[in-house]
């Protein structure tokens, strides 16, 4: 008889007792993020008023509807457009029930789409049909603005960003019942990934005093001056938007005309001077000083 090993590894058995254990605690982290949210709002600390954008949305949104609404066979002409497309989707969601491999789907995401690159995304019915469901809907807002005549390029620019930025926050890759990634994670960690998610939201409102402040690297062993921020200077201005940094000189004569750079509005200005050595500020300060 001979032994045969394998290094595949079984995967990790589904523990009830731990997955429990892990959604009381993610409940708890819950509890714990809440409490960070109300706390100083209680205290004064914080108080919430609507965005500014609040209303400019509304206000956006409102021009477009009145165009739709304001003619009942245009109005009529719209529902029916997306009641087809809902059962386009159910003939297409009854035929895969039935058998049909190659029943083509209602509509399909963009190759580059990355939300929905996991391959359960087509093989699993339940979040096909979610998928569909969402980018037909999705794309149905879309043509809502697109197709409304006589509206002006500004507000119509407005309305696609709205439009695009709603539509992406409810997508169904960014809810857990409705992400087979995120469902699969879950299981596989018996809830340990629930409970690292609620964690960190607590603890990222808790750093914005009662706001969200998403956390996208550990900020515990960055120090200013030492391995951030590395170019003296000193902040001459600052309003909502931005911060206008003076850096001291770095040579004993400088330019007349200051040399003004902008980084991306993504960033923030320390990642143009992270360290000495591969500092863009400090060393674009010293390539003008020596031009002069």
């Amino acid at each position: 008889m001979s032994n045969v090993s394998t290094d595949t590894q079984a995967a990790p058995k589904f523990n009830a007792e731990a997955f429990a254990m892990n959604i009381a605690r993610a409940m708890e982290s819950s509890g714990q993020a809440l409490a960070a949210y109300l706390k100083p709002r209680q205290t004064g600390e914080v108080r919430d008023k609507p965005p500014n954008e609040f209303g400019e949305v509304i206000k956006t949104f409102s021009v477009i509807a009145e165009y739709w609404l304001s003619d009942k066979e245009r109005a009529s002409s719209l529902q029916m457009q997306l009641g087809k497309d809902y059962l386009d989707l159910w003939g297409a969601a009854v035929r895969r029930m039935a058998g049909e491999a190659d029943a083509k789907p209602a509509i399909a995401p963009a190759p580059r789409d990355k939300r929905f690159q996991d391959p359960e995304w087509k093989s699993n019915q339940f979040f096909d049909f979610i998928l569909q469901l969402y980018l037909l809907t999705a794309k149905w807002a879309q043509q809502l603005v697109h197709d409304a005549d006589g509206i002006d390029p500004h507000t119509r620019k407005k309305a696609e960003f709205y439009v695009q930025q709603i539509t992406n926050a409810l997508a169904p890759s960014n809810f857990v019942l409705t992400n087979p990634e995120v469902l699969r994670a879950t299981v596989e960690t018996n809830g340990d990934n629930l409970v690292r998610g609620m964690k960190m939201l607590a603890e990222d409102i808790e750093a914005g005093h009662g706001t969200l402040k998403i956390r996208q690297s550990d900020s515990s062993n960055l120090e200013v001056g030492v391995n951030m921020a590395t170019t003296p200077g000193k902040v001459i201005y600052q309003n909502e938007l931005m911060q206008l940094i003076q850096y001291s000189p770095a040579t004993e004569s400088v330019l007349r005309t200051p040399l003004l750079i902008v980084p991306p509005w993504i960033n923030k200005f320390y990642i143009l001077d992270l360290r000495p050595e591969k500092s863009y500020v400090n060393g674009a300060s010293i390539r003008a000083s020596r031009c002069s």
